[in-house]
């Protein structure tokens, strides 16, 4: 299912797309069309979990607590792409060590995760703002803008949401951002310090073959 889900995600993301960014210039049946469409890729979803949480033998609160991440791309679908980054790790592992190394996952899983989500957001915010009485979002441009402040946590406050769904979007946006950078920050500093600890421990600064320092020679001496 694999193939099907990840087509199914693209359908959804462009149906969705295209509803919001033609919105003005949709015909009645193009936005039928597109709703069909978003419908449709999420019964997908919906069918493929509700066969596996089947198939799987555990209760519905067990199966959600050890798929957690397959929770989030049934409720969000267009994030199926995050999923596919797992999948590549276990098929590698079936061949021996995966290609991408933990830091290198970090940060593709972190990479699609916010292209994801701000463009998501973007979508969400534009549509509910562009038309509300007192918006300072009014076209696609400000909305990635806003985005883009928010996931960084930087908010300069020259565009803000007015309306409830936007504000709600703006607090996730905020946790995901906050949590994006925590990770991303961690596993850069970490990887410095392993990265200096091996030039450290390499030969030829003291130490021997081995990574220790022969005797006699300790950092105090």
């Amino acid at each position: 299912m694999e193939v099907p889900l990840a087509a199914a995600s693209a359908a959804f993301l462009t149906g969705y797309a295209v509803r919001v960014l033609a919105r003005d210039h949709l015909p009645r049946l193009g936005v039928d069309l597109c709703v069909g469409v978003i419908l449709g890729a999420w019964a997908v979803f919906a069918a493929d979990y509700a066969v596996r949480l089947r198939l799987s033998g555990l209760g519905p609160f067990r199966f959600l607590r050890t798929h957690l991440l397959d929770t989030v791309v049934l409720l969000l679908p267009l994030l199926r792409p995050v999923r596919m980054v797992a999948l590549y790790d276990r098929v590698q592992r079936r061949r021996g060590n995966p290609r991408l190394g933990l830091y290198a996952r970090v940060m593709v899983y972190s990479g699609l995760s916010v292209s994801l989500l701000g463009f998501t957001g973007a979508l969400t915010v534009y549509h509910h703002e562009a038309d509300a009485p007192g918006a300072s979002i009014l076209t696609f441009g400000d909305s990635v803008w806003w985005t883009c402040a928010t996931l960084a946590t930087v908010g300069y406050g020259d565009v803000t949401p007015v309306t409830p769904i936007g504000r709600l979007t703006a607090v996730g946006l905020m946790a995901c951002g906050l949590a994006l950078l925590g990770a991303v920050t961690g596993s850069f500093s970490s990887w410095l310090i392993q990265t200096f600890r091996r030039e450290d421990d390499a030969p030829g600064d003291g130490g021997t073959e081995d990574g220790t320092r022969p005797p006699g020679d300790s950092p105090g001496a």
